[in-house]
């Protein structure tokens, strides 16, 4: 029973962090700009992404463009792209791998070998994603923390950290999170499958023991003599 919630828990914290990988991948709030004049409130905001940037002028509503061109991109961004659609794949993929291994799905067999196997497999492809979203995040986040206390750099140009930088840490954990309980589902079984197969051995050892104790000899009495 504590397997299978363990289960459930690993598949839905696997959703939420494949939906949240997709999600972080979209969004154009990686890096965002406020222009700021001297003592005036905000009249301009700009938010950079992987595909697009979008720019709010007071009072008009957001204006999005795509990207002509990957050289558009900073090198930090282009890198986080690639990283961003692998994760969104593998993340697919240990999600569908982890259903095909849950107790209640018969496509797989009965086999319980085989399916610990399987979600043992689709743990390692969350925990494997997990750390891909976590690389692009960071690294987006210390070019722009770098540029913002580098003093060369001009005002214009510096950046924040947008919200798809916060939502890309939090389904980092999420996802390693669920692949952690789908590693602890396998290591249940491993652990409860070695535990059946040892106590009947155990018991028919001390049987045929007792039987072998028991069992008459052969020999008569005036053999001895």
């Amino acid at each position: 029973m504590a397997a299978y919630v363990l289960q459930i828990a690993g598949l839905v914290l696997g959703g939420i962090g494949m939906v949240g990988t997709i999600a972080v991948t979209i969004m154009p709030q990686w890096r965002v700009s406020a222009f700021i004049g001297s003592n005036i409130v905000v009249f301009e905001n700009m938010w950079e992404g992987l595909w697009m940037n979008c720019m709010r002028h007071a009072n008009i509503r957001m204006q999005c463009k795509i990207y002509d061109s990957l050289l558009a991109l900073s090198p930090d961004l282009q890198a986080s792209r690639g990283l961003m659609c692998a994760a969104c794949v593998l993340s697919f993929l240990a999600f569908m791998a982890a259903i095909l291994g849950m107790k209640c799905i018969s496509c797989t067999g009965d086999n319980e070998k085989v399916k610990s196997h399987i979600l043992l497999t689709a743990g390692i492809m969350f925990i494997i994603t997990g750390i891909v979203v976590l690389i692009p995040v960071s690294w987006v986040a210390n070019s722009i923390i770098r540029d913002f206390y580098n003093p060369i750099v001009n005002a214009a140009q510096k950046r924040e950290l947008g919200d798809a930088l916060y939502l890309g840490w939090t389904t980092a954990l999420v996802l390693i999170a669920g692949g952690a309980l789908f590693c602890c589902v396998h290591c249940c079984n491993e652990e409860r499958r070695s535990y059946r197969y040892s106590i009947p051995s155990h018991r028919t050892t001390q049987k045929s023991y007792h039987m072998e104790k028991k069992s008459p000899s052969i020999y008569s009495k005036s053999q001895y003599v």
